[in-house]
């Protein structure tokens, strides 16, 4: 690896620099742009063990943030949507959604759909504070599962 590229690294992994680059990873990772969060958890907590519960907190901060953002973008493009509401396929997802309401929101730490689904519940006007909640709280699981794992398979 070029020095340059482990100096960035070192710089990036520093307990006042770490947590505030991880923040962002896990925030843009929850828009609907294609980007991880995980493997930026995992290398600060490889670099930083001491961190395990600040850095779970800021990355299940900034995914629940970035979420949120999700929700309110659903929300105001609400009449662009409707153009497009009369597939079959996205009347049956709908109705799964507004029978499950906010609770919907526990999924939006899932690859793929999950950040759609934070839009779609904005989109579909679901109460924003219970979707925020559950965003929350699967995003928190996901977080611990996942670098509990990774801390388990990759220990040193």
């Amino acid at each position: 690896m070029p020095s340059w590229m482990e100096t960035l690294f070192s710089v990036l992994a520093l307990p006042e620099y770490g947590l505030t680059t991880l923040f962002l990873a896990a925030f843009v990772s929850a828009t609907l742009l294609p980007v991880g969060s995980e493997p930026a958890l995992f290398g600060l907590l490889k670099l930083n063990p001491s961190l395990f519960w600040p850095a779970i907190f800021v990355a299940t901060v900034g995914n629940t943030l970035g979420g949120m953002l999700d929700w309110w973008m659903g929300y105001g493009a609400h009449r662009i949507a409707d153009k497009y509401s009369h597939s079959r396929w996205h009347l049956k997802a709908l109705g799964y959604l507004e029978r499950l309401g906010p609770k919907a929101c526990l999924l939006a730490w899932l690859p793929i759909v999950g950040d759609p689904l934070c839009a779609v519940a904005g989109w579909l006007r679901l109460p924003f504070w219970p979707c925020t909640m559950y965003m929350a709280i699967g995003k928190f699981l996901r977080y611990l599962a996942m670098t509990g794992v990774l801390l388990w398979i990759w220990p040193h």
